[in-house]
């Protein structure tokens, strides 16, 4: 029995019996529920569920009791899919993919339950239907193999291609369980440009990724979005709006939203959701680093929390080949031991760049120096900071609010970082932005990320309405605003 995300402690019965405890808001989790079944064909599925939303020290993201500002609803109980599968004695439980650009190869894992001496795991590439090579590897030993990809086609926004791959388990010939899966060679990387600027690079070439903050957030359902359309609609229309990366903010998805990422071709900076907030020194300038800056010194208990859960959660989303960047930590919030969170994610998953401190407090430590400003574009000084070999980004910014009547989650106390009237005027703010933001590139600006995708609740700051309805500035004119920002690396 198979859980996408239930927020946040999961006890779980099978006819009156309790099988098993999860604790995580955003990680899937699964039981075997065989020895607790009745005969016959009812069974009861019982769930208890506590969440303390903000009075824990557990990830909770922008969940709070007293909902306020940037702070929203609690979200308590089943928020994805609940379903039950057959499995054989002998099943692949997991796979493990990650590219090897520079070496044209692939490297494949898994986990096999109920393995027996001598079973194998085979792994077979193909690219629209034509096998593109395969390894075989010991599914009792858990040993790794590498599949090697002759002229591999790189993965991109501008050409999402993904590789089919197949996964059988073997015992003497014979066919014990098989999945299938997918795969992307593509790379995730800092390098320098002509001018010697750190820039963010994708498949070893430099890249401008623009994207919008998009927390996820649904007026019906929370955390859930209303149908699978409904989880595709925000990132197609952010597609068609010319970004080319999204920025998930404080939150997890399931697995169908990361999989249309990789099918449309967007890039993704996946946050770590935040808890236990409070108790650091920090300043977002930054120039103020080490120095003044403080990690908050967190119990055993909320430290365990937060590495159980991270670690899930990385490794949930880790085949993804959306996923380019990490932030474990965002403006301060709960932030502890950066240095050595850090150093961990990069040890943990090398294939991708680490932004360790999205907006403030930052550390001498991770790929990415990020600066949040509202409501104008800024960046890192690059006098100061463009020979550290961190690339700079703003990690956030704009913020433009207009409140739409009759599609606002409050009629009155709306907000925005600056509010408009009209669409007009709210166009005309966003294209000047625009051109600021064009203006430092060239000075080392390798990224950027505008606030936001849609309105939450009482914020009206969003592209579209938090009900999706109305787009508040044409994509066509966004998308023709966006496209010289990506002028390639000459």
């Amino acid at each position: 029995m198979h859980f996408g995300a239930v927020d946040w402690r999961t006890d779980v019965y099978i006819n009156g019996k309790k099988i098993g405890r999860h604790e995580g808001g955003y990680d899937p989790f699964s039981f075997d529920i065989t020895d607790y079944l009745d005969k016959g064909k009812t069974q009861q599925l019982t769930l208890r569920v506590w969440d303390p939303t903000d009075k824990g020290p557990q990830p909770r993201g922008k969940q709070v009791s007293s909902p306020n500002g940037i702070w929203y609803t609690p979200v308590t109980g089943i928020w994805q899919t609940v379903w039950t599968e057959q499995v054989p004695g002998t099943y692949i439980a997991s796979t493990k993919q990650t590219p090897n650009l520079d070496a044209s190869s692939l490297k494949v894992s898994a986990d096999v339950v109920g393995a027996q001496p001598g079973d194998q795991v085979v792994f077979v590439a193909s690219d629209k239907g034509k096998v593109v090579g395969q390894t075989t590897i010991d599914a009792a030993a858990k040993t790794e193999g590498s599949i090697a990809i002759s002229n591999p086609q790189t993965w991109s926004p501008n050409n999402p291609h993904l590789y089919q791959l197949q996964i059988s388990v073997q015992r003497k010939g014979k066919l014990l369980d098989e999945a299938s899966s997918y795969f992307a060679m593509r790379k995730s990387s800092l390098v320098k440009d002509s001018e010697g600027h750190t820039r963010l690079g994708l498949n070893n070439k430099p890249i401008f990724q623009y994207g919008p903050l998009d927390q996820g957030w649904w007026p019906d359902g929370l955390y859930t979005a209303p149908t699978d359309e409904a989880l595709l609609f925000d990132i197609a229309e952010t597609k068609k709006m010319g970004f080319n990366m999204i920025r998930k903010h404080i939150k997890i998805e399931p697995a169908r939203w990361y999989y249309y990422c990789d099918s449309l071709g967007m890039l993704v900076w996946q946050d770590m959701p935040s808890g236990d907030l409070g108790g650091n020194t920090w300043d977002n300038r930054p120039g103020i680093i080490n120095g003044h800056n403080k990690d908050k010194q967190r119990s055993a208990e909320s430290e365990g929390y937060y590495r159980k859960e991270w670690k899930a959660m990385i490794d949930a989303t880790y085949n993804f080949p959306c996923i380019v960047v990490w932030t474990p930590f965002n403006e301060a919030w709960g932030q502890f031991k950066t240095v050595d969170i850090t150093k961990w994610t990069k040890n943990y998953d090398p294939s991708r760049l680490v932004n360790s401190a999205s907006g403030g407090n930052f550390f001498w430590t991770g790929d990415i120096l990020d600066l949040h400003n509202y409501p104008e574009p800024a960046m890192p000084d690059p006098e100061v900071f463009g020979k550290t070999g961190m690339a700079l980004v703003l990690g956030e910014f704009g913020g433009l609010g207009l409140p739409v009547k009759g599609h606002t989650w409050q009629q009155k106390d709306n907000w925005g970082y600056q509010t408009f009237k009209n669409q007009d005027d709210l166009l005309k703010r966003y294209s000047q932005l625009v051109d600021d933001l064009k203006r430092l590139i060239p000075l080392g600006l390798s990224a950027a990320v505008y606030t936001q995708t849609t309105d939450v609740e009482v914020e009206t700051n969003g592209i579209m309405t938090y009900d999706r309805k109305v787009i508040k500035m044409p994509a066509e004119k966004l998308h023709a605003l966006h496209a010289p920002l990506y002028q390639e690396e000459k």
